[in-house]
């Protein structure tokens, strides 16, 4: 990660260390019920801490309109603080009388949260004045929040203009981890990209013909695609009226010679419920009244083929509705064979995504991937070949 400054850069002893962490956490009740984001930042919290720096925590929470008790960082002090094992202190606004107070409060090692960045309205409009005011309560500024990279906001790219600026280990990783998947990555790369709609995916579609040489193409959007080489998809999911964008992708990927890997044959049922009759069907004999909730055996066997002949996998989106049984089998297949592939060290693997983290998971298999990202958003939008304006911040200018 040569063009990023990281945490092995940046002198932190007895410094005001402001860290951009992601506590967009799941409250249930008052209590945190989803702890994985807290422990993604934990070493660059710990690492700074140890070296004797005085951390700064800057987070969002929710979509506040102004300040509130619903949206409070208070909720998730009690969390933080038992997953770091060590005191964390709390200040009731990010800037201001109560942020200073609570800074200069601070000694070496201590760790400090301030409130939800976004009882600002400045916070969003990255107004340069209150990323002024934010960057005047540190030294040094780190941001450990790849999940909010792709927003420009003060916390997360004006400040990184005023103050020296580094790439947290969490933030690290995954730039690693990303540059490993499609900037640099290591030929033959496989993308899957499975999911509900094409409408929410062509610019990732069309970033990824032109960068991968096979995509597998699944889920409730393969049934577009499936439409628009006029191929009965009965009642299935599809939005046939961006059959013409689907063509457009394909006739692409014939100009880069990107493979695209549809769906040979589809699990079919009357109606979308779980335990629902089904049946595995050839493409040729879909039931006009019939649904496609998976992808078939032989279409399992030939996305296995696939990632067996890849050395870098990227996988965003499921190759089924597969909250729902038995309709999980072919994304479950799919994911397990990458892991074992993966494992066996023939494969480097990235999946990102709300839904693909959750069917990894499903599947007992999320550990064994190279890395997954639970960035969503940001992770999505690299994958479009989108600019990171939280990233291209961290840039070293010399």
């Amino acid at each position: 990660m040569t063009s990023f400054r990281t945490l092995d850069d940046a002198d932190v002893q007895g410094k005001r260390v402001l860290v951009r962490v992601d506590l967009n956490v799941p409250v249930d009740g008052g209590r945190v019920s989803d702890r994985t984001r807290i422990a993604r930042v934990l070493p660059t919290i710990r690492e700074i801490s140890d070296r004797g720096g005085r951390v700064i925590l800057l987070a969002h929470f929710g979509r506040p309109k102004g300040p509130s008790e619903t949206d409070s960082l208070k909720q998730v002090v009690a969390a933080v603080s038992e997953e770091l094992g060590r005191p964390l202190a709390f200040a009731a606004d990010c800037v201001g009388e109560p942020a200073e107070r609570a800074v200069a409060a601070l000694r070496n090692g201590d760790v400090l949260l301030l409130e939800n960045t976004r009882f600002h309205a400045e916070e969003e409009k990255n107004d340069p004045a209150f990323a002024a005011r934010l960057a005047a309560l540190g030294d040094i500024y780190v941001n450990d929040a790849f999940s909010a990279a792709h927003r420009a906001h003060a916390s997360t790219e004006g400040i990184a203009r005023l103050l020296p600026a580094y790439a947290g280990r969490t933030m690290q990783a995954e730039l690693d981890a990303l540059g490993k998947g499609l900037e640099k990555p290591e030929h033959p790369v496989v993308a899957v990209v499975g999911g509900a709609k094409v409408s929410s995916k062509i610019d990732l579609l069309e970033n990824l013909v032109a960068k991968v040489d096979a995509l597998v193409i699944g889920g409730g959007m393969a049934n577009t695609f499936l439409h628009a080489i006029d191929i009965g998809i009965g009642r299935s999911l599809a939005e046939k009226d961006l059959a013409g964008t689907a063509q457009r992708i394909l006739d692409r990927a014939k100009q880069t010679g990107c493979a695209i890997i549809l769906p040979v044959d589809a699990v079919v049922a009357s109606e979308f419920k779980a335990g629902a009759p089904h049946h595995a069907y050839g493409l040729d004999a879909i039931p006009s009244n019939g649904m496609i909730l998976d992808i078939g055996p032989q279409s399992v066997d030939r996305v296995n083929a696939a990632i067996d002949d890849a050395k870098t996998l990227v996988w965003n989106g499921p190759l089924g509705a597969f909250e729902i049984a038995p309709f999980d089998q072919g994304t479950v297949a799919a994911a397990r064979h990458a892991a074992a592939r993966t494992k066996a060290g023939k494969l480097v693997s990235v999946a990102g995504g709300g839904d693909t983290v959750a069917a990894l998971n499903h599947a007992g298999v999320a550990g064994d991937f190279s890395y997954v990202s639970t960035a969503g958003g940001a992770f999505l939008e690299w994958l479009e070949g989108k600019t990171l304006p939280g990233v291209e911040a961290l840039k070293k200018k010399d």
